[in-house]
């Protein structure tokens, strides 16, 4: 019977099966699947609609749905709690049928194809939301944002806990933006801005700036129980910092960044006055102060010690530091913070540029029990310094990127931390045996691990790490810039059946054809065939990649790919055509990070989750389903060498 016949009578069997025991089992499914079943046939999809009308939660952000899937799926459901959309294919004529009056918690991402009418809807539909998360809104050409769009939101969702807007809010007057801001629910304890101007953000919480009211008016407090304020600001200043620090008294974190568009004068600049207005009321657990070089290189020119021993005055209590761009901080300064935070676990210094070995010299002897510790380009950095930090047994997040002078020694010392998740290690001195220290008690339990830019790495890196381990728990892998990592290595890191869920191996020269076809072909477990579980693949500019592989890139392989990386000029025809074949497949040809939000800076500890997404029973439903034989046969003889 052919493959064909044989889907017939399967689809004809399905209406023999009581609705209820179909319904029971999708119910047990998450929503992207949910909505994968319903593209299989008729019987499926009735179904769907149903279950779609009652559950509680609607979470769909690893693919973004069109018009044409959400429209006949997602109707009216009085029981609908929890929504969280990517937008990315979506525009205002998706907000009937998104914003739903029940909803507590919502989250939109990617909604630049949106105007500023989202918001005021909001306002006006979700009366009891709770939480909510609004990404790039209005960001495309044409779409824009009013002030009275603001003024609806915030009016209308009086119950509001949580607000996360990724965007640029500064489009209005600043008596506006005071008068609106005002109007905020008196219960919002987090706020989280994708930018503002740092003179807006004084003005607006200046006990002497008076809001334009009515005479028999009171006027009211701004954002008067926040606990969590994070902000991207043009220039973080001492006057912004030290009205923050005053006027929001519960304030328990704060997090705030810019990225100066040119070298900020002492007015517009953070200095070491301002360092000792921070947290004042002393209630402060979570501190990030950081300058990023995105658009010009520049850092906290007028910050030095001195401010560090001013700050280590108040922050005892201190949970988390992120300090970033502080280039006149030495080790004094760096070492005070250490020890005057007894119950700090989480250390993050990016940019330290004078931050030496001497600052954990002697850290084994404080109280500290450290758990997360980023010192990324913190060149001055050697193995010593990591060889005194791996006092801290309990640590699960190490990150030290470009730390160029860090070598096997410091693998050496990393290899006894045997509750360690993430490692990233881009850019260091390490080597094929250094990678080897980690097997016996680390790759285990390694989640995450990154040796992006490790140039004396080989092939002999993948046998290093992998050779002889078992249940690995291991899901991102970057191997990109190895300039002497070649198919062969691929092949080593396919026989040993590791469920990746992210590989990135751009700028490697030697990587081609076959490492896509052994990929492609790869067995995690018996049961599974043509492609694993992989959900990203970033070939960017591999030498060896050409049309060939793209054939290997099609349905049925690689059935739960969401991000593709590739170099474009390759084949653009063979680009687009495979782009409209795999609708829910992300594919990138110009070089940017795959992955990752689109205010993600690259200093967070990346963690992805994932939603499930299974393609075969669409494909097969589109009947595209007849692979050629030679590509059978291929994947036969590559499985049979991974043997």
């Amino acid at each position: 019977m052919s493959l064909t016949n044989e889907i017939a009578t399967v689809m004809e069997s399905l209406d023999q099966l009581p609705a209820a025991l179909l319904a029971t089992i999708l119910t047990k499914l998450d929503v992207s699947s949910i909505c994968s079943v319903a593209s299989t046939c008729t019987i499926f999809k009735a179904c769907a609609q149903h279950i779609l009308s009652f559950i509680p939660s609607f979470h769909l952000l690893e693919t973004a749905p069109s018009m044409e899937l959400l429209r006949p799926l997602l109707r009216p459901n009085p029981w609908l709690k929890t929504m969280k959309v990517n937008c990315g294919r979506l525009d205002d004529s998706a907000i009937q049928i998104l914003l739903q009056p029940s909803l507590h918690e919502l989250c939109m991402l990617n909604c630049a194809d949106f105007s500023g009418k989202l918001l005021s809807e909001i306002g006006g539909r979700c009366k009891d939301l709770r939480s909510l998360c609004l990404g790039s809104v209005a960001e495309k050409r044409g779409r824009a944002i009013h002030i009275s769009d603001l003024e609806e939101l915030l009016s209308g969702c009086s119950h509001l806990e949580a607000l996360v807007l990724m965007f640029d809010v500064s489009f209005s007057l600043r008596h506006d933006f005071a008068r609106v801001w005002a109007l905020a629910s008196e219960k919002l304890t987090s706020l989280e801005i994708g930018y503002v101007s740092s003179v807006m953000v004084t003005e607006l919480l200046s006990p002497n700036f008076e809001v334009p009211q009515s005479a028999n008016r009171i006027q009211p407090s701004i954002l008067p129980n926040i606990h969590k304020l994070s902000l991207s600001v043009d220039y973080i200043t001492d006057a912004m910092v030290g009205t923050i620090s005053k006027g929001l008294t519960s304030l328990t974190h704060l997090d705030l960044r810019d990225a100066p568009l040119i070298e900020p004068r002492v007015t517009f600049d953070l200095t070491n006055s301002g360092l000792q207005l921070i947290n004042q009321h002393g209630k402060l657990k979570h501190l990030s102060l950081v300058r990023s070089q995105e658009f010009l290189f520049t850092y906290f020119k007028r910050v030095n010690d001195l401010g560090l021993l001013l700050l280590a005055d108040k922050c005892e209590k201190m949970e988390s530091i992120f300090l970033g761009g502080f280039c006149r901080v030495t080790d004094t300064g760096f070492k005070t913070i250490l020890h005057s935070c007894s119950t700090l676990y989480k250390l993050r210094v990016s940019h330290g540029t004078q931050l030496t070995d001497l600052v954990f010299h002697d850290i084994s002897a404080t109280s500290l029990s450290l758990t997360h510790v980023s010192l990324r380009r913190c060149t001055l950095l050697t193995n010593h310094a990591v060889t005194n930090l791996a006092s801290n047994k309990d640590l699960k997040v190490l990150d030290l990127r470009d730390c160029r002078n860090l070598g096997n020694e410091a693998l050496r010392a990393i290899g006894n931390l045997h509750n360690l998740k993430t490692l990233l290690l881009d850019g260091s001195d390490i080597s094929d045996l250094g990678l080897s220290y980690l097997r016996p008690r680390v790759i285990s339990s390694l989640i995450t691990l990154s040796v992006r830019g490790c140039k004396k790495l080989t092939d002999k890196c993948i046998s290093a790490l992998f050779d002889g381990s078992s249940k690995l728990a291991l899901q991102e892998l970057d191997l990109s810039n190895l300039p002497n990592l070649s198919d062969n290595g691929v092949l080593l890191l396919a026989r040993s059946r590791i469920p990746l869920l992210e590989l990135r191996m751009r700028q490697c020269p030697l990587i081609g054809d076959t490492s896509v076809v052994v990929l492609a072909s790869m067995l995690v477990d018996e049961e599974r065939w043509h492609g694993n579980c992989l959900r990203l693949l970033d070939l960017f500019n591999c030498g060896g990649i050409t049309a060939v592989a793209f054939r290997w890139l099609k349905k049925p392989y690689f059935p739960r790919l969401r991000w593709l990386g590739v170099t474009g000029c390759v084949n653009r025809d063979t680009v687009d055509v495979l782009a409209r074949s795999r609708p829910y497949l992300h594919v990138s040809c110009h070089g940017e990070e795959l992955g990752a939000e689109q205010w993600d800076t690259g200093d967070d500890f990346h963690m992805h989750d994932y939603d499930e997404m299974d393609e075969l029973e669409q494909w097969l439903q589109e009947g595209d389903y007849e692979s050629g034989d030679e590509e059978m046969v291929g994947a036969e003889n590559v499985a049979e060498a991974m043997e």
